[in-house]
Protein backbone atom coordinates (compact mmCIF):
# COMPACT_ATOMS: atom_id res chain seq x y z
CA UNK A 1 0.00 0.00 0.00
CA UNK A 2 1.07 3.57 -0.65
CA UNK A 3 1.71 5.80 2.35
CA UNK A 4 -0.23 8.92 3.22
CA UNK A 5 1.07 11.89 5.19
CA UNK A 6 -0.76 13.10 8.30
CA UNK A 7 -0.44 16.55 9.85
CA UNK A 8 -2.18 18.89 12.28
CA UNK A 9 -1.64 17.17 15.61
CA UNK A 10 -0.57 18.90 18.78
CA UNK A 11 -1.34 19.62 22.42
CA UNK A 12 -4.86 20.75 23.24
CA UNK A 13 -6.89 21.19 26.44
CA UNK A 14 -9.93 19.02 27.18
CA UNK A 15 -12.92 20.38 25.31
CA UNK A 16 -10.75 21.88 22.61
CA UNK A 17 -10.54 21.16 18.89
CA UNK A 18 -8.01 20.10 16.29
CA UNK A 19 -8.19 19.54 12.56
CA UNK A 20 -6.03 16.82 11.04
CA UNK A 21 -5.13 16.58 7.37
CA UNK A 22 -4.20 13.61 5.19
CA UNK A 23 -2.61 13.88 1.78
CA UNK A 24 0.04 12.45 -0.54
CA UNK A 25 2.02 13.57 -3.56
CA UNK A 26 2.49 9.99 -4.76
CA UNK A 27 -0.99 9.28 -6.13
CA UNK A 28 -4.51 10.62 -6.52
CA UNK A 29 -6.91 10.01 -3.63
CA UNK A 30 -10.18 10.72 -5.39
CA UNK A 31 -10.74 7.09 -6.36
CA UNK A 32 -9.90 5.74 -2.90
CA UNK A 33 -11.93 5.16 0.23
CA UNK A 34 -10.02 6.71 3.15
CA UNK A 35 -10.10 5.95 6.85
CA UNK A 36 -8.74 7.57 10.00
CA UNK A 37 -7.22 5.52 12.83
CA UNK A 38 -5.53 6.03 16.17
CA UNK A 39 -3.30 4.11 18.54
CA UNK A 40 -2.76 4.94 22.19
CA UNK A 41 0.20 3.54 24.16
CA UNK A 42 -0.39 -0.10 25.08
CA UNK A 43 -3.55 -0.35 22.99
CA UNK A 44 -4.44 -1.74 19.59
CA UNK A 45 -4.78 0.51 16.57
CA UNK A 46 -8.46 1.26 16.10
CA UNK A 47 -10.48 2.60 13.22
CA UNK A 48 -12.33 5.86 13.86
CA UNK A 49 -13.97 6.99 10.66
CA UNK A 50 -14.09 6.49 6.90
CA UNK A 51 -15.41 8.36 3.89
CA UNK A 52 -16.45 7.22 0.44
CA UNK A 53 -14.99 8.40 -2.85
CA UNK A 54 -17.55 11.10 -3.52
CA UNK A 55 -17.38 12.41 0.04
CA UNK A 56 -21.12 12.24 0.68
CA UNK A 57 -21.13 9.17 2.95
CA UNK A 58 -19.20 8.93 6.23
CA UNK A 59 -19.10 6.37 9.04
CA UNK A 60 -17.90 6.72 12.63
CA UNK A 61 -16.96 4.55 15.58
CA UNK A 62 -19.12 5.02 18.66
CA UNK A 63 -16.27 6.58 20.64
CA UNK A 64 -16.07 9.60 18.32
CA UNK A 65 -19.58 9.82 16.88
CA UNK A 66 -21.00 13.31 17.31
CA UNK A 67 -17.58 14.82 18.08
CA UNK A 68 -15.44 14.04 15.02
CA UNK A 69 -16.24 14.83 11.40
CA UNK A 70 -14.47 13.47 8.33
CA UNK A 71 -14.45 15.31 5.01
CA UNK A 72 -12.55 15.41 1.76
CA UNK A 73 -11.52 17.91 -0.89
CA UNK A 74 -10.56 15.91 -3.95
CA UNK A 75 -9.40 19.03 -5.79
CA UNK A 76 -6.73 19.41 -3.09
CA UNK A 77 -6.14 15.65 -2.86
CA UNK A 78 -6.86 15.87 0.86
CA UNK A 79 -8.97 14.18 3.54
CA UNK A 80 -9.52 15.91 6.88
CA UNK A 81 -10.66 14.97 10.36
CA UNK A 82 -12.23 17.73 12.44
CA UNK A 83 -12.05 16.79 16.13
CA UNK A 84 -14.22 18.69 18.62
CA UNK A 85 -14.92 18.29 22.34
CA UNK A 86 -11.66 16.44 22.79
CA UNK A 87 -11.17 14.25 25.85
CA UNK A 88 -7.99 12.98 27.55
CA UNK A 89 -8.83 9.49 26.29
CA UNK A 90 -8.49 10.80 22.73
CA UNK A 91 -4.73 11.08 23.29
CA UNK A 92 -3.03 8.91 20.66
CA UNK A 93 -1.09 8.89 17.43
CA UNK A 94 -3.53 9.43 14.56
CA UNK A 95 -3.13 7.86 11.12
CA UNK A 96 -4.93 7.84 7.80
CA UNK A 97 -4.86 5.16 5.12
CA UNK A 98 -6.75 3.94 2.08
CA UNK A 99 -9.18 1.13 2.83
CA UNK A 100 -11.24 -1.28 0.77
CA UNK A 101 -14.54 -0.90 2.61
CA UNK A 102 -16.34 1.65 4.78
CA UNK A 103 -18.95 -0.06 6.95
CA UNK A 104 -19.88 1.15 10.42
CA UNK A 105 -20.03 -2.35 11.89
CA UNK A 106 -16.45 -3.00 10.75
CA UNK A 107 -14.81 0.33 11.61
CA UNK A 108 -13.06 -0.82 14.78
CA UNK A 109 -11.27 -3.61 12.88
CA UNK A 110 -10.61 -1.55 9.77
CA UNK A 111 -6.86 -1.36 10.51
CA UNK A 112 -6.32 -5.07 9.85
CA UNK A 113 -6.52 -4.47 6.10
CA UNK A 114 -3.84 -1.78 6.04
CA UNK A 115 -0.34 -2.97 5.15
CA UNK A 116 1.66 0.26 5.04
CA UNK A 117 1.36 3.13 7.52
CA UNK A 118 2.71 6.65 7.52
CA UNK A 119 4.34 8.37 10.48
CA UNK A 120 1.08 9.56 11.99
CA UNK A 121 0.54 12.73 13.97
CA UNK A 122 0.50 12.97 17.77
CA UNK A 123 -2.60 14.33 19.49
CA UNK A 124 -2.32 15.02 23.21
CA UNK A 125 -5.35 16.17 25.19
CA UNK A 126 -4.31 17.43 28.61
CA UNK A 127 -4.75 20.38 30.94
Amino acid sequence: QLQLVESGGGLVQPGGSLRLSCTTSAFTLKNSIVGWFRQAPGKEREGLSCINRAGDIARYADAVKGRFSISRDNAKNMVSLQMNSLKPEDTAVYYCATVSICREDMILNMARGVISWGQGTQVTVSS
